[in-house]
């Protein structure tokens, strides 16, 4: 993940340079980004599930972010450790969020899952099933994607020219 946003611009050019040369590359490369993104959200919820640890922390506030969707700052202390102020680690926003205000949420206390090894690494524990259902929409669509992909390249359907 650290090298996607190191290289996300080289990733950009590589990927508008494949749309004039061969569009079936673009729908595999996005295909597969989707799909990697997805599955490693999807491993991160089940590691959580199965090894995260679950205490109490309070929305501080919701970020607002270009596209007008909310997002909750979390505060809560992990066993033995400092406490953390951040944004969840995954957290699926609906278009619900731009419209509703969730001022009477603030200083609200939630259940927090987080990672052991990294507390900022953490879910709402409510969440969780909204979460998988979105990447696992989101891993619908990947497969769809390299399923054009693989076709366009194999001959199957013809994309761009």
């Amino acid at each position: 993940m650290e090298r996607l946003k190191k290289y996300w611009i080289l990733f950009v050019i590589g990927f508008f340079l494949l749309a004039i040369i061969k569009p079936a590359l673009c729908f595999l490369i996005f295909g597969l980004f989707i799909l990697y993104l997805s599955i490693a959200s999807i491993r991160l919820q089940k590691r959580l599930s199965v090894l995260g640890v679950e205490c109490v922390g309070r929305i501080l506030s919701f970020e607002t972010d270009s596209d007008g969707d909310k997002t909750p700052v979390v505060e809560f202390t992990p066993t033995g450790g400092t406490v953390i102020t951040e944004k969840p680690f995954i957290y699926s926003s609906t278009d619900l969020s731009k419209l509703r205000s969730y001022d009477n949420l603030i200083g609200k206390e939630v259940l927090v899952t987080y990672d052991p090894e990294d507390p900022k690494r953490f879910v709402l524990t409510q969440e969780k099933g909204l979460n998988i259902f979105v990447f696992a929409v989101f891993l619908l669509g990947g497969g769809v994607f390299v399923g054009v992909g693989i076709a366009g390249l194999a001959g199957f359907i013809r994309l761009g020219h």
